[in-house]
């Protein structure tokens, strides 16, 4: 059956000599892995490639079949153009990263349009950003909310997070509360949105130190989850 989608790319893998693997989170689908067929092969193949980059925006026909893991695509075109995400080299860095977390997150096969829409419009807001070096810290916490582990803001006031329970709470009584500089950043992302995400001013040293704390904030909610290989890469850029 063939189908119009839209789909943000998540991972692509070379198959055999001239085929790709790509997985996409679709608008329409949820989560859709793709077998791309000879776009390795020739120069002509070659210019298409450019459209499975890390978070690329697509737009696409695609010939779906339920009894198959690997889905076709055809006519694809971009439904956004970015700037500046795959050119800057601290914007890319972070798709790579962020392309990464959502591959291993990202499972449901079975359509989630306020998640799309979500991913397309953070993404977007990256591309055009001028500042955008804490952008990944609230990308990924609010990401927490489609993903179902959302800290519980009700308590926001206490001392203390206890990342394990979601919930902040008035004594340190887990291995998994945090405090201090950690607390506050936490608090301070939870009220905040992209667009005044400017206005939060932390060192690299605080943000690599956050960014370790909500990786493990995943890890404890999603079973498999591990740190991505290009979180070093990420902090090197950002050092």
């Amino acid at each position: 059956m063939f189908a119009k989608n839209q789909g943000v790319v998540l991972s692509k893998l070379k198959y055999r000599d001239h085929d790709l693997i790509v997985k996409c989170y679709t608008k329409e689908r949820g989560v859709v892995t793709y077998l791309l067929r000879g776009v390795l092969k020739s120069r002509k193949g070659s210019s298409k490639t450019i459209y499975y980059q890390a978070l690329s925006q697509l737009s696409f026909e695609e010939n779906f079949k339920t009894n198959r893991s690997l889905q076709g695509i055809k006519e694809v075109k971009f439904s956004y153009i970015y700037r500046t995400v795959h050119s800057n080299i601290y914007k890319s860095s972070i798709a790579l990263f962020l392309s990464e977390v959502l591959a291993h997150t990202l499972k449901e096969e079975e359509k989630n349009e306020s998640l799309f829409n979500y991913l397309e419009i953070a993404l977007q807001y990256l591309d055009s950003a001028d500042q955008f070096s804490n952008f990944h810290l609230l990308f990924l916490l609010k990401l927490t909310r489609y993903l179902g582990f959302l800290p519980d803001s009700i308590n926001i006031e206490q001392p203390y997070f206890n990342m394990e329970s979601g919930i902040f709470e008035s004594t340190n009584h887990s291995i998994y509360s945090i405090s201090g500089e950690n607390l506050t950043l936490l608090k301070q992302l939870l009220g905040t949105n992209f667009d005044a995400l400017n206005s939060i001013k932390i060192n690299a040293k605080q943000r690599r130190e956050f960014l370790n704390v909500l990786l493990h904030y995943f890890e404890l909610h999603l079973d498999g989850f591990k740190k991505p290989k290009s979180l070093q890469v990420l902090n090197e850029v950002f050092h």
